[in-house]
């Protein structure tokens, strides 16, 4: 009894070691890695030394009054309505006159008018006279002083009258405009009008000692502003010191921005990235995908559900991205996510 126990007992365990035996193992290449992947297209990519400063308007102006006056501010003809802070103005516009009766009077503007017409037309006497034999030639002369003194008295008298009227200088922006009463008596040198074109922008930028070599006159820049986050406006470097600074091991530049659109105003932080190297129509991949090994740099990409290791050889870097001189085409499946425990002929699930 004792020994038919001890064989049915044998005979079970041989049972489930075979049935064991025989169920489906899993190996290490059956194991799917979820990835995702880019489809490589051609791009472009620049290479950068970045930099910071402050934006200044190209072309700035304070007007003080030049003359005292009851003061008239005008109406911008653009709005209907007096000039304000923020408005458009054209060169040469009427912003601000001054009222003076007594001291237009006293320019005589009229008068000098008819004197310069009597002198011109005594020069034309004279020099009739002077080709008849009628009169000498200091007579002449004297006619021609006299005419000139008459013109150079009406040209004052006008430079004096527009003395009254405040203009702009240029086209720019009303950015100051201190307030005064209309028909209130305004004493001269008194602040008047602040005005800035800053349609072109001008900062000042440091580069360092190593960027000299590749740094030129008419070299594009991008600027960019924390306010403007996918707005990059265009500029080029219009200046450059030769100098090194001996204790900042930098030195000088001047950068002008197209800021056509207004979009950046004066007075404003904005970063600065030279252009010094620029490819178009390449492969473009992320730095972070690379990996390393022996002073090789590789990557992977799916063929066929696997995972293929492709050595490459990089060209011109920005801050997130690297061109692909060697080892990746068009059309790859690069793997940008899943890639870190992948080894060749992983198996792989894109996502």
């Amino acid at each position: 009894m004792y020994n038919n126990r001890i064989i049915a007992y044998c005979i079970l365990s041989l049972f489930f070691m075979v049935a064991c035996n025989n169920q489906p193992q899993t190996t290490q290449s059956d194991i799917e890695t979820p990835v995702s992947v880019r489809e490589l297209k051609p791009g472009s990519i620049s290479s950068f030394f970045n930099t910071s400063g402050t934006a200044q308007a190209t072309f700035s102006v304070d007007l003080n009054s030049e003359m005292s006056g009851l003061y008239q501010l005008q109406m911008n003809p653009r709005t209907g309505r007096p000039f304000k802070l923020g408005d458009a103005v054209s060169k040469d516009q009427l912003i601000i006159r001054f009222e003076d009766k007594e001291y237009e009077n006293s320019i005589r503007i009229e008068s000098r008018q008819l004197s310069l017409e009597i002198a011109d037309q005594e020069q034309v006497k004279q020099k009739e006279l002077y080709e008849k034999g009628g009169v000498t030639l200091t007579q002449l002369r004297n006619s021609e002083v006299s005419a000139t003194n008459a013109r150079y008295e009406l040209e004052n008298a006008n430079i004096s009258l527009q003395k009254m009227n405040v203009v702009a200088p240029f086209d720019g922006v009303i950015v100051s405009l201190p307030h005064y009463s209309s028909d209130v008596k305004v004493s001269q040198g008194q602040p008047m009008v602040g005005i800035m074109d800053y349609s072109r922008l001008y900062m000042e930028i440091n580069l360092p000692e190593s960027a000299i070599a590749y740094i030129q006159v008419n070299q594009p820049v991008n600027i960019t502003h924390y306010t403007l986050p996918y707005d990059t406006l265009k500029a080029v470097i219009s200046e450059i010191s030769p100098a090194i600074s001996s204790e900042t091991r930098t030195f000088r530049g001047k950068v002008l921005i197209d800021n056509t659109a207004l979009k950046l105003r004066p007075g404003m932080f904005v970063k600065a990235d030279v252009i010094i190297d620029s490819a178009d129509d390449v492969i473009i991949i992320p730095k972070d995908v690379i990996q390393t090994a022996r002073n090789s740099k590789y990557v992977y990409i799916v063929e066929r559900n696997m995972a293929v290791m492709r050595t490459i050889i990089t060209g011109i870097e920005d801050d997130d991205n690297v061109q692909v001189l060697d080892g990746l085409y068009e059309n790859d499946n690069l793997i940008i996510r899943g890639y870190e425990t992948l080894r060749q002929n992983s198996r792989v699930r894109v996502l």
